[in-house]
């Protein structure tokens, strides 16, 4: 019993290293993700958007169809679902090329 106490601290410590490495190297990865919301398709916006899943991704390109191209990230809080709060989460991934706003 005593060989085996040792190992286990190791290994934990092991184990987390690894984890903090991957989150590491994978934090800036998503960080880096942007989104044109006035030319991209509901797949892209829900991939690269938090908090924003295939309904409201699907809801953003409905509304951006039915009104004209996004003039500012903000607009987004008039589609149903999206929230000040979500677009405040995502101002750094949402992108305004396409259409007049970009």
């Amino acid at each position: 019993m005593n060989s085996e106490t040792p190992r286990k601290p190791r290994r934990l410590h092991a184990l987390l290293a690894a984890l903090a490495l991957s989150l590491a190297l994978i934090g800036p990865a998503f960080a880096a993700d942007t989104v044109d919301i006035n030319s991209a398709d509901a797949a892209t916006i829900n991939e690269v958007l938090v908090n924003v899943g295939p309904s409201k991704a699907q809801a953003i390109v409905d509304y951006r169809d039915e009104h004209g191209p996004f003039k500012s990230a903000d607009q987004l809080a008039q589609v149903k679902g999206i929230g000040l709060k979500t677009v405040e989460k995502n101002r750094d991934r949402i992108v305004l090329k396409g259409g007049k706003g970009g």
